[in-house]
């Protein structure tokens, strides 16, 4: 049932990226008559992620608020909520909950592509369950540093749809974004923002 779900997730996400095909070019749409601060720049968001290994599953949201600065750069705050798993080659499996949040810039050298940095904070309540039938249960937190590029349909004033690959560049071992063996485990993002009052 669950396998159904994430799969049909993956077929959505794929459908908005291709229907995100036929937006206008990104592009920044200068305030006219202001300087300074504008609402028009304000966006609200999210996306969700997707993760995946050899016996690593990874789900989650992530909400965002933040402001386009210009053309180049947006920033704000990101909160998240994860569910992950990970089953060894013994039978041990572990399942967490995770919940967190930090703040994110996006940098756009190219007005479609971007590289983004995300420092956040999350904390993680573990089941461990080994093959023998034993079960414990720890909560425990962790800095994490999210790293990757993406890309964007990006129309500042009024919408965005994007899609990034990240990886945590910290070397916490309590990461929810690590594997067992401390090695990068990739996350793959997808998501949307609407401007607070999109530009006429």
């Amino acid at each position: 049932m669950v396998k159904h779900i994430f799969t049909s997730l993956i077929i959505v996400l794929c459908a908005g990226t291709l229907s995100a095909q036929r937006l206008a070019p990104a592009t920044y749409q200068e305030n006219t008559g202001t300087s300074g601060f504008s609402s028009n720049n304000i966006f609200l968001g999210g996306a969700v992620s997707l993760g995946f290994g050899s016996g690593y599953f990874n789900a989650g949201g992530t909400p965002e608020v933040g402001y386009s600065f210009s053309q180049w750069i947006d920033a704000g705050l990101a909160v998240n909520i994860n569910y992950q798993s990970l089953k060894d080659y013994y039978g041990n499996t572990q399942n967490s909950f995770n919940y967190g949040g930090g703040v994110f810039a996006r940098v756009y050298p190219i007005p479609f592509i971007f590289l983004q940095v995300q420092p956040e904070y999350n904390w993680m309540s573990y089941t461990l369950k080994t093959g023998n039938g034993a079960s414990s249960k720890t909560t425990v937190g962790a800095p994490s540093i999210l790293a990757g590029v993406g890309y964007s349909q990006r129309i500042v004033g009024k919408a965005s749809f994007y899609t990034a690959l990240l990886f945590d560049v910290n070397k916490d071992p309590n990461s929810p974004y690590r594997g067992y063996d401390g090695s990068f485990i990739p996350i793959l993002r997808a998501g949307f923002n609407i401007y607070l009052h999109g530009n006429r």
